[in-house]
């Protein structure tokens, strides 16, 4: 993702495939291959590594040495990114497909054994309307936002930070890596407030306060914070919080190189209509000019809301990409094509 400037839509496996029939991460000159010693932390990425490159090409005779050169071409990236933080928001068809749930998880796991500091903050919409639905409440929204009265709350609560968290957690560690599941209560991680519209939304939360101070010593000893998008107010009242904008403030409050939201679309599109107009990378200003020229609407404005906000506190990049891609993650992080929209400052 060097060049700014608006591509076609490709599929980026067609790019991956072609240096090693296999998955390619970069289409820059191979360097030397960096040796590991054998330890846990070896087992991790080989463990990492096979979901990901071995299903592509272990028909390949060869697979040995293409496994070598794909880690080689990576080198570059993962020594620009080693030791930062990324924090990753999971949500979409991500979040629903396993298919698609099992890439992402492949993907934390092989970039926090390369060592990146990985946040992994989610949200869980379609399990909350499925428990609702199982308990005969009626879920309802207002302009995009969950309508959470007292009983709506309860199971957003329990079902994120009961279920879902739990379960992501047990997948990443299950993996290879270590994952610690949170919600944004433990520790006062995130401290909420009510929204303007509480009137009308209920327990819906803006984020008054961010306190990353819980999540230093998980990060800085490798371990991956998932984090539940569920908050509480000064008097102990729980908040459904966006998970976009839950992800946006812990990525400026940790000073991240880069929040990555994973979405149900390619990223931005230069025409709406025309879902081949992907904006690879655009700065700030130009996706301002993108708003005001209507070309940003509907979901797309509180996503690039939320990367704009946390350029402006001091995050690196943010990325919009494909949830709907596998290894999208890897993709966007471990190769030039990225697999979405980088917004700079």
């Amino acid at each position: 993702m060097l060049a700014a400037k608006t591509l076609p839509l490709t599929s980026p496996h067609s790019t991956l495939i072609e240096k090693s029939n296999g998955f390619a991460l970069s289409s820059r000159t191979t360097v030397p291959f960096l040796k590991f010693k054998r330890s846990s932390k070896t087992t991790c990425i080989k463990s990492s590594l096979q979901s990901v490159i071995a299903p592509e090409i272990d028909k390949d005779p060869t697979s040995a040495q293409n496994r070598v050169k794909i880690l080689s071409e990576a080198l570059p990236f993962i020594q620009k990114f080693r030791g930062k933080t990324i924090v990753v928001k999971y949500g979409g068809a991500a979040m629903k497909s396993e298919v698609l749930q099992a890439s992402v998880i492949a993907d934390i796991v092989l970039l926090s054994c390369v060592g990146l500091r990985i946040v992994f903050v989610h949200g869980g919409g379609p399990e909350i309307n499925q428990w609702l639905g199982r308990l005969n409440i009626q879920p309802n929204f207002l302009n995009g936002l969950r309508v959470t009265d007292a009983s709506t709350m309860e199971i957003v609560s329990m079902v994120l930070v009961g279920k879902v968290n739990k379960h992501l957690v047990a997948l990443i560690n299950k993996a290879g890596a270590t994952a610690v599941g949170l919600s944004g209560i433990d520790g006062r991680l995130l401290m909420a407030r009510p929204s303007p519209n509480s009137s009308q939304l209920g327990f819906v939360g803006d984020i008054a306060s961010v306190d990353p101070t819980i999540l230093r010593p998980l990060v800085d000893n490798n371990h991956i914070p998932v984090i539940a998008s569920v908050a509480a107010d000064v008097t102990g009242q729980s908040y459904n919080i966006n998970a976009d904008t839950a992800a946006g403030e812990l990525a400026a409050a940790l000073g991240a190189e880069k929040l990555i939201l994973l979405t149900d679309v390619a990223g931005i599109l230069e025409d709406r209509n025309d879902p081949e107009s992907l904006v690879k990378q655009i700065d700030i200003k130009g996706v301002k000019k993108m708003m005001e020229d209507g070309k940003i609407a509907g979901g797309m404005i509180p996503k690039v809301n939320c990367c704009l906000r946390s350029l402006a506190q001091g995050v690196r990049t943010t990325s919009i990409i494909d949830g709907r891609l596998k290894h999208s993650l890897l993709l966007e992080i471990l190769t030039d094509e990225g697999a979405g929209t980088m917004i700079t400052g």
